[in-house]
């Protein structure tokens, strides 16, 4: 019996001010991967392309833990993009035949007088094959239950995101400042990029 699930997440913050403008700092989108999930479940494939090991979900009595393949990009317009390209199942071969996922998402820049803010949503959706045994499951019950934790899933995420994104900026602004006190080099819109920095 296949069932999809919805839900969907929208996101805003507002962003401290800095020496150096947070437009700067997004202009490496793949920093968001590693404030979205912890550096030890994630495995970068390419430059724009990342594996996301997910948690263990549990849904009525089944336990799955996805791994999602996730392109991360900016566009000309320096809004930011998310979205899955791929999913596996481990251990469940069952499922994972009869499962999929799609996540899309953005994060976008507005700045309103002397007020920058960050926008963003994301949205997930599932289709999955239950067993038979759920076939005698209502229809309306197994929804409630699905979608409710595809909602759970994103408010961990933007609750992450809230905190880990901005952290991660003032990381970056001081490493860059520090740099360009011992180097010299201005910050006239032309900042010096660093690596990644890993999020703990």
């Amino acid at each position: 019996m296949a069932t999809t699930f919805n839900a969907l997440q929208s996101v805003e913050m507002t962003v401290p001010e800095q020496p150096i403008h947070i437009q700067h700092y997004l202009r490496q989108p793949q920093r968001l991967v590693y404030a979205l999930v912890e550096t030890d479940r994630i495995k970068q494939l390419s430059e724009e392309v990342f594996r996301l090991k997910m948690r263990p979900l549990t849904f009525i009595s089944i336990s799955i833990q996805p791994t999602v393949d996730m392109r991360v990009w900016a566009e000309p317009s320096g809004v930011i993009r998310l979205q899955s390209i791929a999913c596996e199942i481990l251990g469940f071969e069952y499922i994972n035949q009869r499962f999929s996922l799609n996540l899309e998402g953005y994060l976008s820049l507005e700045e309103n007088l002397s007020v920058t803010n960050l926008k963003g949503r994301a949205d997930l959706q599932v289709t999955i094959d239950l067993p038979a045994p759920f076939c005698f499951t209502p229809k309306a019950i197994l929804e409630t239950a699905g979608n409710g934790l595809l909602k759970s899933v994103l408010l961990t995420i933007k609750q992450r995101l809230l905190y880990q994104l901005l952290a991660d900026y003032s990381r970056w602004v001081e490493s860059q400042t520090k740099n360009v006190q011992t180097t010299g080099i201005t910050t006239n819109g032309n900042c010096q990029e660093l690596p990644i920095l890993n999020i703990e």
